[in-house]
């Protein structure tokens, strides 16, 4: 039966602007936000201090949870501002412990009715990877990339990609005092359930240099979320001039989403080539600051059956990397609705391997994680583009049936 509509309906409220969080600043924002509500300056530092410790270390949500601050001082944040992350619309775990978080960003303006974006969490018995994203959409079209497809709305700024790493690290247990979800997978080598971070998202995170860089220096600070920049991966698809930058200033390891071994295929593959073509990307790589045999850099190659997949082409591609300290890591291709790409058969990325480990290179081709949930990479789409209702109420029945998946 189908509900009738009025012939003039009432216009759609406009989201209610709220307090801000203070979850995911800077300490320079938290610095900011005493002096807004009159703290003396004299004791900012100590209270930023304090603020950031029960933030950051110990993730808690309520001003009043904060003993070592004075009720006075805790009335008064708590008047102007929350504890609040962004809320999660939808989680999806995948058969294999695979995560995946679409997350609603608070509103900016009285317009915005915040900004959608995904984020995943891939366990290992040995460590925990959370896969964050830097814009909301992509700028840069590559054509085997289901995020490409999704037009850039902004850049995400510091404290969305911070609250990331929060929201995960919140819903997981992975704070003092706290557990998983029952029948959780996390790490069991007794260490924290996210110790990695990676950029690979969605988004090209040289394109938000910015706020990545900010946003590092806040997981990194070891008063608080205190994962190592080792552990802290940025992937680019080449943005040249940014990469000696990223290098100096947040020290990361870096990842360069490679692809083709030729301009002509990488053009099409990533657009971005016709801007800094290959020449110039792997000369940056070379450059790179603090490079070594223990800070190699990765170059992730994704395998499309008949495209970028030959022996030639592996040849190729050791010789490009020649004098390079580097990691290949070769990825299946995941197929996402509407792609022209298939991946490439087995035994066609085994030889393609093995061509690269004989080479000198080590070439693991990475397990797929989260495909059945559109996880893996490269399949990551913001709801921010809607599905149909249908479509949506078609998806979230098909979730429901599927085996050991499962949402909180």
């Amino acid at each position: 039966m189908t509900a009738s509509v009025p012939a003039t309906a009432a216009p759609a409220a406009e989201p209610v602007l709220r307090r801000p969080s203070l979850v995911g600043r800077t300490r320079a924002g938290l610095l900011e936000a005493l002096a807004e509500i009159g703290v003396p300056e004299k004791e900012r530092r100590m209270r930023v201090g304090q603020l950031w410790n029960w933030i950051y270390h110990y993730g808690v949500r309520d001003f009043d949870a904060m003993t070592t601050i004075g009720k006075g001082l805790r009335g008064q944040l708590a008047a102007h501002f929350t504890l609040d992350l962004p809320s999660v619309t939808a989680e999806q775990v995948s058969t294999d412990g695979t995560r995946k978080w679409l997350m609603r960003m608070p509103s900016t303006g009285p317009h915005d009715r915040g900004a959608e974006i995904e984020c995943v969490y891939i366990p290992e018995v040995d460590r925990g990877t959370l896969c964050v994203s830097s814009q909301v959409g992509c700028t840069l079209t590559c054509t085997f990339c289901h995020t490409g497809t999704q037009r850039l709305v902004r850049n995400l700024t510091t404290e969305e990609i911070v609250a990331q790493v929060m929201v995960a690290r919140d819903r997981l247990g992975d704070f003092p005092n706290r557990r998983p979800p029952e029948g959780a997978f996390v790490p069991n080598d007794g260490g924290r359930f996210v110790s990695n971070i990676v950029f690979m998202g969605m988004g090209e995170p040289l394109y938000n240099f910015d706020g990545v860089r900010d946003a590092i220096a806040v997981i990194t600070d070891d008063q608080g979320l205190s994962i190592g920049r080792r552990r802290i991966t940025v992937s680019t698809s080449g943005v040249v001039p940014q990469i000696g930058p990223l290098g100096e200033e947040m020290g990361t390891m870096l990842a360069i989403s490679l692809h083709a071994v030729r301009d002509e295929l990488r053009n099409e593959l990533v657009p971005l080539n016709k801007k800094y073509p290959i020449k110039d990307l792997l000369e940056a790589c070379r450059n790179y600051p603090g490079l070594s045999n223990a800070k190699r850099i990765t170059f992730e190659y994704v395998m499309l059956k008949g495209v970028n997949d030959s022996d030639a082409e592996a040849r190729e591609l050791v010789r490009l990397l020649k004098g390079i300290p580097a990691k290949i890591n070769l990825i299946p291709f995941n197929p996402w609705p509407g792609t022209k790409y298939e991946c490439s058969d087995w035994d066609r990325i085994e030889r393609f391997s093995e061509i690269v480990f004989r080479a000198g290179y080590a070439s693991p081709v990475r397990t797929p994680r989260g495909r059945d949930i559109l996880a893996a990479c490269g399949q990551l789409k913001s709801e921010t583009e809607k599905l149909s209702a249908r479509a949506r109420l078609m998806l979230d029945e098909a979730q429901a049936d599927a085996p050991a998946v499962a949402a909180e």
